[in-house]
């Protein structure tokens, strides 16, 4: 079964015609332009500017902070309980050098 679907697999691609997207086509005076659909329609058009997010960085702040906070509270509860149980306990060293 798994040969027979890799031949299929295998004719498939050599029957498929190849397209460049940035060669000039057979028909003369027919060329293709690049560009990218970011910037420009597929007519070639300019696109509008993109719309403007109003207090983005507000918006960012709002959001990582809480999150952040509830990390740390998690990681300090998690090492506490692991403390807690002696599985992993922090030694004391002695700076008495």
């Amino acid at each position: 079964m798994a040969s027979a679907l890799g031949r299929l697999v295998r004719l498939s691609i050599l029957r498929a015609p190849r397209r460049y997207p940035l060669t000039p086509s057979s028909v003369p005076g027919n060329t293709v332009t690049a560009c990218r659909t970011a910037v420009c329609s597929s007519s070639g058009a300019m696109l509008p500017k993109p719309r403007k997010t109003p207090f983005g960085l507000i918006r960012i702040g709002l959001i990582v902070v809480p999150f952040l906070y509830v990390g740390t509270q998690i990681s300090k509860n998690f090492a506490a309980l692991l403390e807690e149980h002696d599985i992993f306990v922090p030694e004391d060293d002695d700076d008495d050098d």
